[in-house]
């Protein structure tokens, strides 16, 4: 046999290290799993752990549409208030009251912490008598209908945790955010849609508010497939839904037919389960490519519909445009459908910038829960509004008679329910008389997030993953259903 005769670049590559380590893992690696294949089966390698069935009890809601405020409304100025503190307007907040709970860096050098009243006007509404403030024009009028919680409290007391913590049920980033736990307990009632939507759009009350990340509506160590599939806020809603020019819908059948064959064949020699995300997720891209034009084409909603969202809903990416398209999302029967508005978060200038953000939100969100009743589907759908904290009684900076700004406050602060399995008409929750600490029932982050999940059907103990040989689950360790507001 003669011998083996090499050319210059492959005995060079034969003596490259790299080229040896990297070739060398490979050999390593089949050997390592042919071993535990031991019948040539990668399904044998793997433990299988069986996901309990969902849902585990019948639910209330078939679907979620969460109307996330993010920056932090100010809980006093629109849900809480607290007349008697007209008369304490300038003091310095008492030290019983504070005790010596932590501030931020942005006050935390203050000299004094002067209280600051709110500048609206509160009354009652409805037949049950809730509060609001004349901030709010819209949403008063749903008050027999809206559930409210003024005893919410969370532990971040910034945004980009507190905002994680919210979606994830922890403050570090990495763990499957709520709709994405949703999706993989419950799935999807529509194959031409994700099971899990997001919607962005910036607020006129502080334009350059906290950005958001895209890991708020990631996976985390879930299959990736449950991750929330975010439509844009402005151009086109989802890219490359038209295919390219001399590719016709024939031709990208056979293509995706091709590579979903040569991804099954990969599956089964390595076992990754992000494999079979991504036949899933082409096939989803496919069939997108029919639903999203039919779903964002509003041509055809009757003009007294799209007038009750107000002007902006011919505005792409705007609040009201999105909340319209939750409608029509929930008519297609998305699991879990969820809204960022952002444009909260009001350390000065708090009034005039309150009054933006509610003339982005307070007539679109009343409109939205009107169409969803009207059309039959309030009966299942549960709508969440709130944010990730609140806001300190204090003002940060100067206090005028119509103009202060206010600090985070994770201490207390208020959110909203309307819909399927909760008491419409209802306040629960009590602070004091500073709107600084809760006095009465406490309702904590954990303990919604369970309480969404059990209106799903899930027993939020019984939703978990087991990653890193750990059971991990949205709410930790914690979260008690919050009984007082199920119907």
């Amino acid at each position: 046999m003669p011998p083996l005769s090499l050319s210059p670049v492959q005995t060079q590559d034969a003596l490259n290290r790299r080229l040896f380590l990297k070739h060398g893992s490979t050999v390593i690696g089949a050997t390592a799993l042919a071993t535990l294949m031991n019948s040539g089966n990668i399904a044998h390698a793997a433990p299988k752990f069986k996901l309990p069935q969902f849902p585990n009890h019948a639910p209330a809601a078939r679907r979620i549409i969460y109307l996330f405020q993010s920056g932090a409304p100010s809980q006093m100025d629109l849900f809480d208030p607290k007349p008697m503190l007209t008369e304490r307007r300038g003091e310095d907040l008492p030290a019983s009251i504070r005790q010596g709970q932590r501030l931020t860096t942005m006050t935390s050098g203050q000299a004094t912490f002067p209280v600051a009243p709110s500048i609206f006007k509160f009354a009652q509404h409805g037949e049950c008598g809730m509060w609001m403030s004349d901030a709010l024009t819209h949403m008063p009028k749903l008050a027999d209908k809206w559930c409210m919680i003024r005893s919410m409290h969370t532990e971040a007391i910034n945004h980009d945790p507190a905002i994680t913590f919210c979606q994830t049920g922890s403050q570090l980033a990495g763990r499957p955010s709520i709709g994405a736990w949703a999706s993989y307990g419950l799935g999807s009632e529509n194959e031409n849609l994700p099971s899990y939507v997001v919607l962005t759009s910036f607020g006129s009350g502080r334009p350059d508010d906290q950005p958001l990340y895209d890991r708020l509506w990631g996976s985390g160590f879930l299959p990736s497939r449950h991750q929330g599939v975010k439509f844009r806020n402005s151009g086109d809603a989802v890219l490359y839904l038209s295919n390219p020019q001399g590719m016709s819908a024939q031709m990208r059948r056979s293509t995706l037919d091709r590579l979903s064959a040569l991804n099954q064949q990969h599956f089964e020699t390595v076992g990754d389960p992000e494999i079979q995300t991504r036949i899933a997720q082409y096939e989803m891209s496919f069939r997108m490519q029919t639903s999203v034009p039919d779903l964002i084409d509003i041509s055809k909603e009757p003009k007294h519909v799209l007038d009750s969202y107000g002007p902006d809903v011919h505005r792409t990416g705007s609040y009201a445009s999105n909340c319209l398209l939750a409608r029509r999302l929930a008519e297609r029967d998305v699991r879990f459908v969820q809204l960022f508005h952002m444009g909260w978060d009001h350390h000065g200038g708090l009034p005039n910038a309150v009054r933006g953000q509610v003339r982005d939100t307070d007539q679109a969100t009343t409109a939205l829960i009107n169409d969803l009743d009207q059309r039959g589907l309030m009966k299942d759908t549960l709508v969440v509004w709130g944010g990730e904290f609140g806001r300190t009684v204090y003002s940060q900076g100067g206090l005028s008679a119509d103009d202060y700004g206010r600090d985070h406050h994770p201490r207390c602060y208020t959110i909203l329910m309307a819909g399927a399995g909760v008491k419409g008409g209802m306040t629960l929750g009590e602070t004091d008389d500073y709107c600084y600490n809760i006095v009465r029932d406490p309702v904590h982050v954990h303990d919604l997030n369970a309480t969404i999940l059990h209106l799903l059907g899930v027993d939020h103990k019984q939703l978990t993953y087991k990653y890193q040989g750990r059971d991990f689950r949205l709410t930790d360790i914690h979260g008690e259903l919050v009984k007082p507001v199920l119907s």
